[in-house]
């Protein structure tokens, strides 16, 4: 297995990953749309889990130029090294309580994505968690950043991250992040910002993504740079 090695400066401005993909026709569908990423989920206590869903094989041989993330959540170092083989993932996100050294291990085999949830109201928080991490992952994604675990739709606390200092490639990531949020993702700049990650408000149902609402929100985010 070897790693790979993300460009930032992709033909869009901001890089789409579309998380919770359930079939090899969803992936096909966000390639034709030039979505730069797809998150499939192996965590089994979650409705979108693809294990059963996609066949392995189908998956690791589809002819796409978009990059698929294997996520997980605190999985065993075999069975995700299994999946990365299994499925030809690109890269993979880590979603659980998985420790540095854990980090580091499957960074020698893939590119890793680990995600936090913080309270951006907390400043050493935030800094003693990354600190652990900078040297042993090559992204982060910032998914449910929420002051005070205050969790509405309303709250746009990922704006908060324009006063910190990251110093790694980030994606942001919630389930509240909705098509009419375009135009306030691409006013937010911090040198480190390297993309979205869209969730439920993206779906028709649980297992089938809302194509028409994808394209609008990327392409609401060409028309503001453009």
């Amino acid at each position: 297995m070897k790693k790979i090695t993300i460009i930032q400066q992709q033909k869009k401005p901001i890089n789409i990953n579309v998380y919770g993909i359930s079939s090899i026709e969803q992936i096909e569908q966000m390639d034709k749309l030039q979505i730069d990423f797809v998150g499939l989920c192996f965590d089994e206590n979650t409705s979108n889990c693809v294990i059963g869903k996609i066949d392995p094989s189908e998956c690791k041989y589809v002819d796409i130029d978009t990059k698929k993330i294997g996520v997980f959540k605190n999985q065993s170092e075999d069975f995700i090294l299994k999946k990365i083989e299994d499925f030809g993932l690109d890269l993979i996100q880590l979603n659980g309580n998985e420790t540095p050294t854990f980090c580091f291990k499957l960074s020698k085999e893939i590119e890793v994505i680990k995600n936090f949830n913080l309270d951006l109201n907390n400043d050493k928080l935030l800094h003693d968690f990354l600190k652990n991490y900078d040297e042993v992952c090559d992204y982060y994604i910032f998914n449910g950043t929420f002051p005070n675990g205050n969790h509405t739709k309303e709250n746009n606390a990922w704006q908060n991250l324009i006063n910190y200092s990251i110093e790694k490639p980030f994606f942001i990531g919630s389930e509240f992040i909705k098509p009419s949020d375009a135009p306030a993702f691409q006013q937010f700049k911090h040198p480190d910002f390297l993309g979205i990650e869209l969730g439920s408000q993206f779906e028709k149902d649980a297992n089938t993504k809302d194509t028409s609402m994808i394209l609008s929100f990327t392409r609401a985010l060409n028309q503001v740079v453009n």
